[in-house]
Formats: structure tokens, C-alpha cells, sequence
């Protein structure tokens, strides 16, 4: 008997938990370990901002589904790592022991590496549906007196889809409520060029998001290294190639919501050969980290190196497509291993995304996802927010149901219309 443990219930966590169960054997148990039983759909954040969805509509509660997968969900939470131990302390003082265990926890959010910054100060972030819900108080209160905005992601991020997003879905919004005319807005960004994406660019996404600025009147500063916010000012320096400050901005806003940067979650970071010094999970091309060969890591939790250096620090997404090829090959890997087989599979790192425009977006797929590439590609066009509205049911459905299938492969090849992607995975023999 096997005792296989996911650490963390969000995207990564659960579909490979779901995949999980059909590679393993009738004796072995599986365990995830999450913050609460209830999954929410990230992509869906920037509409709940808004008010174009509730709570209620993004949001899932997983125990049911994993009772009926026969998956034991432990809701407490981790407080730390043992990997020397093979073992996993709880929140509630208890241990949980593992032969395999996947890290799966998604980011920390270092709100705290800037004064003033995030929702318990003078920002609003759309990093969590909590987060959202409290984005879309402080936006309803804003439209009652309209006023600058500021939007965008600070030095060290490496998620800038949903800050773009947020940007036109809340131009888009303003419009329908008339008030558009009396909202300056100015988009805060680390990137070296619009259109980076923490990814050097995929396609002409440069053009294309600039072009989008440029006509919805939205006014831009890059290499953006934001030294503290209070209220209703930001302080914003503004770099050169060299890293030297080219100019410093103070910007008044009525409403703010800025991406942090990420780290590794508390329970593993600090973890001398597990965790880089952000905490992010070391993991060799197998998923597999190189000192604990029994831990393996899926998700935004896993460290990847900068696509080059930028005048400010910018991190690589990842994305849900990379994240299912992630979690795929743990999945092959782990059935191995039970086996006695050794590991062969590999993540292929590619990139499918959807970025809603409130009324049209950009569809880019980029093969791999950190440059260079077989496939760079980026188009819009009012389908890509139609897509996304459809992927987003496709996929809270599929997750309630339990089904282990590649959601995005499926889904969003179909979508784009386009010569289907390598599988998700690669075994070199």
C-alpha cells in the first residue's frame, strides 16, 4: 500500500488528483490536503470585480466529489513539510505521513513587500474570490464618485494576464455606465514592453495590447518599480535598459488594483534543497524534486528561471494549460513508480491562453511556453470572450463531475480552431 498525498486543492492540485485515480492500485489511499473543501475559478475573478458573476457562480465544494472518488480531503491545512520525515504537519497539530507526495499550493501573495500595497490597504487585488468580492465593494463605491485608476502588476510578479484583463473588462464596464469620460486610467507594469507577459511576447502580443490601449484610451508605464502606495497616491519609478530611474511618478487614483509578486507558501519555503530562495519548489524534468525524489510539483508553486534579464524583475506565468501538462506527467510518473517502473515522462510547458476583453480578448499559444518556439501565435476578436465564457462552464461542470481529462487540450484547441498542439506530455521512450 501506497499512501499518495496532493498538497493543496486549487487548479493543480485537483485535476491531478482526479487524474490520480486511475493509476493507482486498489491498495493505495489518496489524500489531498487543501485550505477549506470549496475550489473557485481564478480566470472568473476580474467578472466578479465587476459584478458580472457572484460567489455563487464560480465557486464548487469538493467534498462530494472526492467522497464519491473515494479521495480523502483533509480541509485543515498544511503548516509544514517534513520531506526528511516524509510527513506533512497539519494545522491542527496532527501529521500526515506520505510514501508520494505533490506539492500543489499555488503562490503566497507578498503583499507585504510594499507599503500600502493589497486589499488590507489602500489596493484591491483579484488574486482569490475573497479578494474579488472585496474588488467589487470598493468598485461599486467608486462609481458613486468616479476618479483616476490605477491598474496593473509590481516588480517580482509573474502573473500579468489577469492584470490586462482587469484593465479592459473595467473599461469595458465604465462604458455601460456612462461614466467612462471621467476615469483616467494608467496601466503600472514591471514588464519591459507592454505585451510581455512575463513570456518575451507571443506573437505580435505587443502590438495587439498596445493597440487596445491606444483606442480604449488607456495610457501605459513599463519598467515600473512601485515604491509604496498610500491613499489615493501611488509612487511609481519608472526605469531605463540600464535599471537607472528615468522618472518618478506620483499617481492619484479613486480605485487601484495592482497583481503582487509571488513566493512559496509558508509550509515548504525556507526547505533547504527543496525550495529556491523565494520558495519556490526545485524540480528536476520529471516534475520530481532532485533531494526528496519522493516529492513531486505541479502549479505556480514550481520554479522556473526569468525568460532573460529585464531592468525589473518579472517572473514566468503559469499558465493552465502548462499546468495540466504539469500534473499529467506527475500523474504517469507517480503510476511508475508504484509499478517499479522508472520515470519517463515530461511536461511539455506549452501555452494556451484566453484574455477576456469584457467585449472581445486575445487568444495566444505559444509552444513551448519560455522561448525559443515551434509555435508563437496571438489573435483577437469578440470569439475569444465568447470562448471563455464557454470554457468557464465547460470546466466548473467537469470539475464537479470528477472526470480526469485534459480540460484545456480538449476545450480550447477546438476553440481556437487550430492544428492541435502535442499531447500534453512526452515519453522518450
Amino acid at each position: 500500500m501506497a499512501e499518495v498525498v496532493v498538497l493543496g486543492a486549487g487548479l493543480g492540485g485537483t485535476i491531478l488528483a482526479y487524474e490520480l485515480t486511475s493509476v493507482l492500485r486498489r491498495e493505495d489511499r489518496l489524500t489531498v490536503i487543501g485550505q477549506g473543501s470549496r475550489y473557485h475559478f481564478v480566470p472568473s475573478n476580474p467578472w466578479v470585480a465587476v459584478g458580472w458573476r457572484k460567489r455563487a457562480d464560480i465557486e464548487i465544494d469538493l467534498s462530494s466529489t472526492m467522497q464519491r472518488k473515494q479521495i480523502r480531503l483533509l480541509p485543515q491545512g498544511a503548516r509544514r513539510v517534513v520531506p526528511e520525515e516524509s510527513r506533512v504537519e497539519m494545522e491542527d497539530g496532527t501529521s500526515v505521513a506520505y510514501d508520494y507526495l505533490v506539492i500543489a499550493t499555488g503562490p503566497d501573495l507578498a503583499f507585504d513587500e510594499i507599503p500600502g500595497l493589497g486589499p488590507d490597504a489602500f489596493t484591491q487585488s483579484i488574486c482569490h474570490v475573497d479578494h474579488a468580492e472585496r474588488a467589487h465593494s470598493a468598485f461599486e463605491a467608486f462609481c458613486k464618485s468616479p476618479g483616476p485608476v490605477v491598474i496593473g502588476a509590481v516588480q517580482g510578479a509573474s502573473c500579468f494576464g489577469p492584470a490586462y484583463e482587469f484593465a479592459y473588462i473595467l473599461d469595458t464596464e465604465l462604458r455601460k455606465r456612462r461614466i467612462r469620460d471621467q476615469v483616467p486610467i494608467t496601466f503600472v507594469t514591471a514588464e519591459p514592453y507592454i505585451g510581455h507577459l512575463g513570456l518575451d511576447g507571443v506573437g505580435d502580443t505587443k502590438g495587439l495590447m498596445e493597440s487596445e490601449f491606444r483606442s480604449r484610451h488607456i495610457k501605459w508605464i513599463t519598467n515600473a518599480r512601485i515604491g509604496k502606495v498610500e491613499a489615493g497616491q501611488m509612487h511609481v519609478e519608472e526605469l531605463d535598459e540600464s535599471g537607472a530611474v528615468r522618472r518618478q511618478h506620483d499617481l492619484p487614483f479613486g480605485y487601484s488594483m495592482l497583481l503582487p509578486a509571488f513566493r512559496g507558501v509558508p509550509a515548504v519555503r525556507g526547505i533547504e534543497k527543496l525550495t529556491n530562495p523565494r520558495g519556490f519548489v526545485l524540480v528536476d524534468k520529471h516534475q520530481r524534486n532532485p533531494a526528496y525524489q519522493n516529492v513531486f510539483a505541479v502549479g505556480v508553486c514550481v520554479a522556473i528561471p526569468p525568460t532573460g534579464p529585464t531592468p525589473v524583475p518579472v517572473g514566468v506565468p503559469k499558465t493552465g494549460f502548462m499546468i495540466e501538462s504539469m500534473a499529467t506527467a506527475t500523474v504517469r510518473n507517480i503510476g511508475a513508480l508504484l509499478r517499479g517502473e522508472p520515470v519517463r515522462t515530461q511536461a511539455t510547458w506549452n501555452a494556451i491562453c484566453l484574455a477576456d476583453f469584457g467585449d472581445g480578448g486575445v487568444a495566444f499559444v505559444a509552444q513551448p511556453q519560455i522561448p525559443p518556439r515551434n509555435v508563437s501565435w496571438a489573435a483577437k476578436g469578440t470569439w475569444v470572450h465568447l470562448a471563455k465564457v464557454g470554457f468557464e462552464k465547460y470546466f466548473l461542470r467537469k470539475m464537479r463531475t470528477g472526470e480526469s481529462e485534459p480540460f484545456y487540450e480538449r476545450f480550447l484547441l477546438k476553440q481556437l480552431n487550430i492544428a492541435k498542439l502535442k499531447a500534453p506530455v512526452t515519453d522518450p521512450s
